[in-house]
């Protein structure tokens, strides 16, 4: 039966703030309402957020939100999130208050740990077969088992049944439920290293492997299902929809398709694209992992991910105080024609996909007398590209080649960088119209389960490009870029 309310209300938990969206159900935005929260680096590989900080900021833009839209909760058809995937929260299911920090998706202080498991015979391997994944702290199951085995009392608590786990979704659905319920969706469990993606269970080879207590553990739903209720806006409203953020964009790029893919520019890069409901390991360094899901049939993304992307743009400004505000990177670097021959490998966090090093470390390669500090930003600018070009070769090399590369995320708005990042990858490259494709996936997401839509045709409709970006470099010219990007890689990946 359709639903007569025409708005949604998608919540954006991002890695550096907390963003709530109101959407039409046209897909146009009504309001929107950011606050950043503090990123915590307690000691070198180490990221934290406050979970109650991120609780309390996304409880807070939402107010914002409807206020700004002039809406109270009676109009809102169902609320969407969508989260930063991986990171990490465990909690007293009778306080509701975290043992710990969260520890974020970044964080990189269980490659011991990880060493370890791969050094098991056959252990890689079967994560992979089970899982999609490689095993990698990016993931949030190693980073669970680091809390149990750190956090005092931690691994007791948990074996009495008194703790739960989750991902920033989880955490939310928690906080909005007063606790009542625990669940997740598949799009996120498929990201904890402990979800067996081809059956859509935990599974418990995985869980015995990790030493980790079922009893933590979310309910599993699909991304688009009645997750429960809130009411602390001041009446009920249906929770409807879950998808972890690039998942989430995935589907609000209305890339429903085998064969269509995204790029997300945020603080890290994500290229996933629409493999449908074939399972396939990837050879060539990416990951399969679980598309958002509308019923209970498993659909697949094959995934590159980036670990530093706009966050470079960041360090340009924070770190190296080359600019005060992040809008003002393009035009530094557009105040020289190229790089100079620098080459800028932000592996700050180590590499991820394709090359999977997690002791890589940042390097500026290439410098010269004449090199400035705005041929440092560009180099950083076009870090971004060459970091999304290599997953896009690498998807090739699997046999996958879009034929365009739909974009979204913060730095999709810089046309210098979508320039050379169509440039590099030989395809258009074309931004929506709305891109604020995360929190409009999750608002598809809980609309598709509420009745605001009849189904996928209704909302591929809705889609519009704003903006087509074609390759105007000729292809050797590129090839030959990212050789010398493939050089500077090797040097920040030498012992």
């Amino acid at each position: 039966m359709p639903n007569p309310k025409e708005h949604l209300l998608a919540l954006d938990q991002g890695t550096s703030s907390s963003r709530a969206i109101v959407f039409h159900a046209s897909g146009r935005i009504v309001s929107l309402a950011q606050r950043e929260f503090r990123q915590n680096f307690p000691q070198p590989g180490f990221v934290e957020h406050d979970a109650e900080e991120i609780w309390s900021t996304q409880f807070a833009v939402a107010q914002e939100a409807l206020a700004k839209a002039g809406l109270t909760a009676s109009d809102i058809a169902a609320i969407g999130i969508t989260n930063q995937r991986e990171t990490t929260v465990l909690w007293n299911r009778r306080t509701g208050t975290p043992l710990h920090n969260a520890i974020v998706w970044q964080d990189r202080r269980t490659e011991p740990l990880c060493a370890e498991l791969r050094a098991r015979p056959g252990f890689a391997q079967t994560v992979r077969e089970r899982t999609g994944l490689v095993v990698d702290p990016y993931f949030s199951g190693t980073k669970l088992r680091w809390l149990l085995d750190h956090v005092s009392g931690a691994r007791e608590a948990a074996e009495r049944g008194e703790l739960a786990f989750g991902t920033i979704d989880s955490w939310l659905l928690w906080k909005l439920t007063g606790g009542g319920v625990h669940a997740t969706d598949v799009s996120n469990a498929s990201r904890t290293m402990l979800f067996d993606v081809r059956r859509n269970v935990w599974s418990d080879q995985l869980l015995e492997a990790l030493a980790i207590p079922r009893s933590l553990l979310p309910r599993v739903l699909p991304s688009s299902a009645a997750y429960g209720q809130t009411a602390l806006f001041g009446a009920a409203i249906p929770i409807a929809g879950i998808a972890g953020d690039q998942q989430a964009a995935l589907f609000g790029q209305a890339c429903f398709t085998p064969g269509m893919a995204k790029n997300t520019y945020g603080t890290g890069c994500f290229m996933l694209m629409n493999s449908g409901s074939e399972f396939r390991v990837s050879p060539a360094g990416l990951i399969t992992t679980a598309a958002a899901q509308t019923d209970a049939t498993p659909q697949y993304a094959i995934e590159g991910s980036v670990f530093i992307g706009g966050a470079v743009v960041q360090w340009l400004r924070d770190g190296l105080q080359a600019i005060r505000a992040s809008t003002e990177v393009q035009a530094l670097a557009e105040s020289v024609p190229d790089s100079g021959g620098v080459m800028f490998v932000p592996a700050f966090t180590g590499l991820g996909a394709p090359y999977w090093n997690a002791d890589a470390r940042g390097a500026i390669v290439g410098l010269s007398r004449g090199s400035t500090v705005a041929h440092i930003a560009r180099a950083a600018l076009e870090s971004i590209a060459f970091q999304s070009a290599a997953l896009l070769s690498a998807m090739a090399t699997d046999g996958h080649v879009p034929s365009e590369l739909r974009v979204d995320g913060g730095a999709s708005v810089n046309d210098l960088l979508m320039q050379f990042q169509a440039d590099l990858l030989g395809i258009p490259v074309v931004r929506p119209a709305v891109t604020e494709t995360t929190a409009l996936g999750a608002a598809y997401l809980a609309g598709l389960a509420v009745g605001v839509y009849g189904g996928l045709d209704e909302l591929a409709r809705q889609w519009r490009a704003e903006r087509r970006f074609e390759p105007t470099l000729p292809r050797e010219r590129a090839q030959q870029q990212m050789a010398l990007w493939a050089r500077a890689v090797r040097q920040a990946t030498a012992a």
